[in-house]
């Protein structure tokens, strides 16, 4: 690429880390400003130490000022910090080298989140984006010496009621979050963590600070700011090239030479360029040698996840300036939008390098309501703990967070892929131009911080708005309809889906989740009915039906949400809870439940199917009544799961083809009632266990239709097989089966869902002893001729609460400690 001759001149550097390392073979001077700052309140009452990254609870809670703000009801003791304005402040000296250099900025990877920067008591400039980096030129600001820094933050909560007051020609709702949350109004005039301000599974924290890191940068003639690499592969003349762009800040016009190469390829190019003064976006095509075999990233369980090296050299007059390495992936995805055989509507699938693969997984929220707590050992365990769940895919959802680089890095190595929300949810967003162009620059940054990673295999422009907008949520009376439904387009398709598909062509793009996809857009993207089973994804939530019953769950083409909530295990709440608070009807438990009903609905449910708690020891009732909610949500979630992947292979009524299982949610943000399968803390509920079975690439689902069992076999594997389903029948009194049944050899074609066996209950049942609905129930596998293939499964002929013959266990359990030198 480029550049100067002096030797003392520039070097490269990185604004994420995370895609790729930089090698600097010149002078290049960073001032890291992180670590410890100054932290005040308004009115100077309170002035303590701060770690930056960090944000003011976590400040607070580190110095002593507050206890847990997870501790029983601190979310509203504690609320009074996020009604204030707080001040950062630092010091630093300015080195005779750094003051030499021709430009110098000083950077902020992540503002949280309406900031103003001043510099040795001058302005320097103002931040309103939690998800925007924000870079100054302070060159002419800095002094010999000590130079000191100060951002300060304006009350998030003030902040967004006060650009409300501002939005005087139409309301933009909703006003505020349901009461239940315990919230706080506004979040869609602010463009920060919408749940941080409440969410239905998670505290209102609406926090302030130095999210990110800060430091200076200082360079004579210019700096690499981002490098970006995204492979595309050419189907007419069967070959990759990859995508380089180049990010730059130049002081001048700057000339020289670029190659491209990767070794292990045995491609290389070579380009002659120039920069302009200022920031310049570059984009430079390798072409990869037609005689090199491409390994291709695969999802988890379907291959592996190799990647190649891609070198980056910068030479002038023959002389090496710099050399930067990053990680290329290479995979190609599409979403599938076309006619199905025997239906109405359109399939809705993802296929990667060519393959139609089912997305099996869930939804990711933020982890921690105040993100610096948010260690990578965390982020590790949570996503390994997907994958051992036979997961594949994750969507993370509109509410929360574009995830830090680390994530990312991580999903690409386990073969998770990412359905990547922008970050709006549940709301209607204001359109005035200073909104909208923050958003433009917070989509820019974000989508070229994230294209070069291939775990991520769609953009979607929100979440549930479309929806919001279709079934009339927020009472907008039907004359002001058209002028909501405007301000939707353009913020979504004439502003984000345009500059997404201008920033990255390798990956598809939904304007909202639920959606018909490409039946909206012929709708003017909000359709009649976002919900059609015949096109799109769909969110369904049912907490009243019966979860046994299959018939009550839509036969959608992809389910991207669907759940049940249940508590967390007693020694998740024991430490931020006290005595009186261990019981269902306490305070606590009431204050902790922010879905309307939640308590009353996870008992419901379980009442259905279970007996419920009735221990004479408080105690105890109140831990038998969280671990049953746990019961409840496993096999509800189960039974939904199952009949999303036995559907992806059959269309009844029109409906089916089911290519997607994402189930709500993965992770808890503290410790609380949710539609979690992992608790806060990292701990599997027993839902996660369930789904290392309901999601195993081979698996046997079994569901009864006219009183006929019907079984089905689940492959996810490529290859064809000859599987046979063995059914154990038992009596609730016996550990031994009263009876087994095998059907007949069958072929189970790749990726596909096949009845493998078919037999009414009742001749069933009376050719196995005296085996009764209310006496037995069955247990069920696949196997071939030589071995089970997947795991066991399970099915009730009645309740559990109406079995006959079921005994209390007599289980002893002993645990031994050993400690290995």
């Amino acid at each position: 690429m480029l550049l100067h001759v002096r030797l003392s001149g520039w070097a490269c550097w990185c604004l994420f880390s995370g895609v790729f390392s930089v090698f600097s073979l010149q002078q290049r001077l960073t001032v890291n400003l992180n670590g410890k700052w100054r932290l005040s309140n308004s009115n100077g009452s309170l002035l303590l130490p701060a770690q930056v990254p960090g944000c003011v609870h976590s400040a607070l809670q580190q110095q002593g000022y507050i206890t847990d703000p997870y501790f029983r009801f601190n979310d509203v003791s504690y609320r009074w910090i996020a009604l204030d304005n707080w001040t950062y402040t630092t010091t630093f000296t300015l080195s005779a080298e750094l003051s030499v250099k021709q430009k110098v900025l000083l950077v902020f990877d992540g503002v949280d989140t309406v900031g103003s920067v001043s510099l040795n008591g001058i302005a320097v400039g103002k931040t309103n984006n939690m998800f925007c980096r924000h870079d100054f030129s302070v060159k002419d600001l800095l002094k010999d010496g000590e130079n000191v820094l100060q951002v300060g933050l304006l009350s998030p909560i003030l902040y967004a009621s006060e650009q409300r007051k501002a939005h005087t020609s139409y309301a933009v709702p909703p006003e505020c979050p349901p009461g239940v949350q315990k919230g706080e109004c506004h979040v869609n005039f602010i463009r920060k963590e919408q749940s941080s301000f409440s969410w239905d599974w998670g505290p209102s924290f609406p926090t302030m600070g130095l999210w990110k890191g800060v430091r200076l940068e200082a360079f004579d003639i210019l700096q690499l700011v981002q490098v970006s690499s995204v492979p595309l592969y050419n189907d007419a003349f069967s070959q990759w090239r990859v995508q380089v762009e180049l990010l730059i800040d130049a002081v001048q016009t700057a000339r020289g030479q670029l190659t491209l190469s990767i070794p292990e390829l045995d491609s290389e190019q070579t380009f002659q360029t120039h920069f302009n003064p200022g920031k310049t976006k570059s984009n430079f095509t390798i072409l990869i040698n037609t005689a090199s075999q491409v390994k291709l990233w695969w999802p988890n369980g379907h291959g592996e996840q190799p990647y190649y090296r891609l070198t980056i050299r910068g030479f002038q007059d023959e002389f090496l300036i710099f050399s930067t390495e990053s990680k290329v992936y290479f995979r190609t995805v599409e979403l599938i939008q076309e006619p199905v055989v025997g239906s109405p509507g359109l399939s809705f699938y993802f296929r990667i390098n060519g393959k139609p693969i089912f997305l099996k997984g869930s939804n990711w929220i933020p982890v921690h309501s105040f993100q610096d707590q948010v260690t990578p050992d965390v982020l590790k365990n949570l996503l390994q703990s997907a994958v051992d769940a036979n997961m594949n895919a994750l969507r993370v959802w509109g509410g929360g967070v574009y995830e830090q680089d680390l994530f990312y890095e991580i999903c690409d190595e386990l073969g998770i892929m990412v359905w990547q929300d922008f970050m709006f949810a549940c709301a209607m967003y204001p359109t005035e131009t200073d909104f909208i162009q923050t958003v433009r620059e917070e989509v820019v940054q974000q989508v070229q911080r994230l294209k070069s990673h291939p775990s991520i295999i769609i953009w979607s422009g929100n979440n549930e708005n479309e929806a919001a907008l279709a079934t009339d949520w927020f009472d907008i009376p039907a004359s002001q309809r058209p002028k909501y439904i405007r301000d939707y387009v353009m913020l979504y398709v004439d502003n984000i889906k345009k500059l997404v598909q201008e920033e990255d062509q390798s990956r598809p793009f939904l304007v909202s989740s639920p959606t018909n996809g490409a039946e909206s857009e012929q709708e003017g993207w909000v359709a009649e009915n976002p919900y059609d089973l015949h096109y799109g994804d769909v969110h369904f939530y049912s907490y009243i039906l019966d979860c046994w019953d299959w018939r009550t769950f839509p036969r959608t083409r992809f389910a991207s949400e669907y759940g049940f909530q249940s508590w967390p295990s007693f020694s998740t709440l024991q430490p931020v809870s006290i005595k009186e608070d261990w019981s269902y009807g306490s305070n606590f438990t009431s204050h902790r439940q922010h879905h309307e009903d939640g308590n009353q609905q996870m008992i419901l449910q379980a009442a259905l199917h279970f007996h419920l708690p009735n221990a004479t020891d408080p105690l105890k009732r109140f831990t038998d009544t969280l671990y049953i909610t746990q019961v409840m949500q496993a096999q509800c979630v189960k039974t939904q799961t199952e009949f999303y992947r036995r559907s992806r292979s059959e269309i009844i009524e029109g409906k089916g083809h089911t290519m997607g299982a994402l189930y709500w949610q993965l992770n808890d943000i503290w410790q609380a009632p949710s539609w979690s399968s992992i608790e806060f803390g990292g701990k599997w509920k027993m839902l996660h266990y369930f789904a290392q079975s309901f999601f195993a690439a081979v698996f046997p689902v079994a569901f009864e239709e006219d009183d006929t069992l019907v079984i089905y076999a689940i492959s996810d594997l490529s290859r064809d097989l000859k599987l046979r389903a063995v059914v154990n029948v038992f009596s609730w009194t016996e550990l031994d089966p009263v009876c087994t049944l095998n059907s007949s050899m069958l072929l189970v074609p790749g990726v596909s869902a096949v009845a493998v066996f078919k037999q009414p209950v009742a001749s069933l049942l009376a050719g196995c002893g005296n085996c009764t609905r209310l006496t037995c129930l069955l247990t069920f596998q696949l196997e071939d001729d030589s071995s089970q293939q997947g795991p066991t499964n399970h099915h009730f002929l009645c309740s559990p609460k109406d079995a006959q013959g079921l005994r209390r266990p007599n289980i002893t359990v002993e645990t031994f400690h050993s400690t290995y030198m």
